[in-house]
């Protein structure tokens, strides 16, 4: 039996950013972006007028909370890519019986189908806390630009916790990474999960 698979519509109305590119669950976030004069724009590779990881990583922490309800380890994680997200992800192993269904897979692949690629070039991933191996490497195979994470992971981590995955010297793709940033609600959104489950 053969089965069709039609791609996904990429027409041009459908891959139109939102006016609002922190919409998320129809509630939108209006944020005034500073003016930056040309030739004073950020050196770490963002476009100008770009918001500030923070913000991001708010959409990422109202991911993990999206978890949290669910029963779900609190792990959040957005891609950004040209100043809009495409992708969304929080933990749901439970929910979906699928071991690989952390956070940050299920935001690439949704990156991935948003963009009609898997190489992820120009594309930059918010999660809550420090990757795992198997979400290491994904970001690696997806050649992500830059991986901004919150709260660095003792137990599991492969950024630079328990392994270096990212960035590791045998490899040939190079991520820009920036960590620590929200960390403390991070890690304590996570805590606190562990903390009512003992």
């Amino acid at each position: 039996m053969s089965r069709k698979f039609s791609a996904p519509d990429l027409s041009s109305d459908s891959c139109k950013p939102p006016p609002n590119p922190l919409k998320y669950c129809g509630v939108s976030i209006l944020l005034p972006l500073p003016k930056t004069p040309v030739g004073d724009g950020p050196t770490t590779g963002e476009p100008p007028n770009a918001p500030p990881d923070e913000l991001w990583m708010e959409e990422a922490l109202r991911c993990a909370q999206r978890a949290l309800e669910a029963g779900e380890v609190p792990v959040g994680a957005v891609a950004v890519c040209e100043g809009r997200i495409i992708g969304r992800g929080w933990n749901r192993n439970i929910a979906s019986s699928d071991p690989t269904a952390h956070a940050e897979i299920i935001a690439l692949r949704e990156a991935g189908a948003t963009v009609g690629n898997h190489r992820l070039e120009e594309c930059e991933l918010f999660v809550t806390i420090e990757p795992c191996a198997m979400c290491a490497g994904a970001l690696v195979h997806a050649r992500i630009r830059r991986l901004v994470y919150g709260a660095d992971d003792p137990k599991a981590g492969a950024v630079r916790s328990v392994v270096q995955i990212v960035n590791h010297p045998q490899l040939n793709h190079k991520i820009a990474v920036r960590s620590g940033v929200l960390a403390g609600r991070s890690a304590e959104v996570l805590q606190s999960f562990f903390k009512n489950r003992r």
